[in-house]
């Protein structure tokens, strides 16, 4: 695929990027290398110059029923409760009736340990609760895909590394596949069973870097692996800066 953001000049060029069905795998690079524009691309919210994306071999559109979305930021609803923020989706997807949507919404927020605070306003949640809120609300369509873009990090290290741990509880448990953006490599070398490493563009995919440390993974004892931080600084090598 190809797609331009100046006359003459791709940010990516001849990339081709698959995953496997339950597949974790993490897109890393610094900032301005194009990983929010190859999301975008995977989404369907942009299309490329050239090239197809596709899941099941169908060409990808934003309102797919196999996509969910996870943004940088939460982007709650702040008049809507948590319950009613997390089923929205549902609405606008026309699944279920509303008895049925807000039973399955509070079924998800079960989930991410957050059933409690339903009927509170985002704006009475810490920002790793927000977080959660905005996981829970892709989560509940129930995606075969779900496209991660720097979920966590806005949140300090302690709640990140907590987010880190739910979001591998929680895969672990649905099975989706997912796509995470990261430009924190332990980040990824923690979550990711693959992890491809984004070049400036337009050099797109430079390399990639199979993750085989053992699952299920814990914070403390995965990171004193030696493995860890092998795989760390074969990462950091390959980054470009």
């Amino acid at each position: 695929m190809g797609f331009g953001y100046r006359p003459g000049r791709d940010i990516f060029r001849n990339v081709t990027l698959k995953a496997r069905p339950g597949e974790f795998v993490a897109l890393l690079g610094p900032s301005g290398c194009g990983k929010t524009t190859l999301l975008n691309l995977l989404s369907g919210f942009l299309a490329p110059h050239s090239g197809t994306v596709t899941i099941d071999g169908r060409a990808v559109r934003p309102e797919m029923s196999e996509l969910g979305y996870v943004f940088q930021a939460p982007n709650l609803f702040p008049w809507l409760s948590v319950r009613e923020n997390v089923r929205f989706g549902l609405r606008m997807a026309g699944q279920l009736d509303p008895d049925e949507q807000r039973r399955k919404a509070l079924q998800y927020l079960d989930l991410v340990g957050l059933s409690d605070v339903a009927d509170e306003l985002p704006n009475r949640l810490s920002g790793g609760m927000q977080q959660r809120v905005a996981l829970a609300r892709a989560l509940v369509l129930e995606p075969s895909l779900l496209l991660m873009d720097e979920p966590f990090a806005a949140l300090d290290a302690i709640t990140r590394s907590a987010m880190n741990a739910e979001l591998l509880r929680l895969w672990s448990t649905l099975g989706q596949t997912i796509l995470f953006i990261t430009h924190d490599v332990e980040e990824a070398v923690f979550l990711a069973d693959r992890v491809l490493v984004l070049g400036f563009p337009p050099h797109g995919l430079d390399s990639e870097v199979t993750i085989d440390l053992p699952r299920p993974r814990d914070l403390r004892r995965t990171r004193v692996l030696p493995g860890f931080a092998e795989l760390c600084d074969t990462l950091l090598q390959r980054t470009p800066v």
